[in-house]
């Protein structure tokens, strides 16, 4: 019976021994399973994770940013919207301020010529006063009034009225400089 008992003991540990083996073996010749990259993954885990950490704050600070479009009597706050278009203006506008010679058009928007492309997100809107929009991936426009039409939404002027909205946009044809900073026209609100 100790025989038995010592033999079993042996053919386990070389069984042990075996299955080690194999997993080494494994683990040279095979890609790794999912537990050894999550394993490789906590390895480097505070690199990993402040590195992911940075990209949902950059996110986050840029989904807080707000655009500024000064008129020559008003800076109007826009809040931007969440679509690749907004982000795409938003890229342009980190490069410097924009200028775009705006007019009126059919009586319920000022529209401009943007200078580049951006991508569009368009689906079927009823604008109301106070959106800017994207529309042809080139055009950008201030809405005072309503209208239906498939567009995208770059945004949206907040705490304006459609009165204050069409003060500030004033009669005929306007320059608006888009920017990321209200600091250069602070006193245009006392104008």
């Amino acid at each position: 019976m100790i025989k038995t008992g010592i033999v079993w003991l042996l053919l386990m540990a070389v069984g042990f021994t075996a299955c080690s083996e194999k997993e080494r073996k494994q683990d040279i010749t095979s890609e790794p399973s999912a537990s050894q990259v999550q394993m490789a993954e906590t390895d480097a885990g505070s690199e990993t994770l402040t590195a992911k950490a940075d990209i949902i704050t950059s996110e986050k600070e840029k989904s807080a940013e707000m655009i500024y479009a000064y008129t020559g009597k008003a800076v109007l706050e826009i809040e931007p919207a969440d679509n690749s278009s907004a982000e795409a203006f938003i890229f342009l506008l980190e490069e410097g301020d924009i200028t775009v010679k705006m007019h009126d058009y059919g009586s319920f928007e000022k529209v401009g010529s943007l200078d580049r492309r951006l991508p569009t997100n368009n689906e079927q809107i009823t604008t109301e006063p106070g959106d800017v929009i994207l529309y042809q991936g080139n055009q950008i426009t201030i809405y005072y009034d309503t209208n239906t039409w498939n567009f995208t939404r770059l945004g949206k002027v907040i705490d304006l009225s459609r009165k204050e909205l069409t003060d500030a946009l004033g009669d005929g044809d306007v320059t608006v400089v888009f920017s990321l900073s209200r600091d250069s026209w602070a006193d245009a609100d006392s104008q």
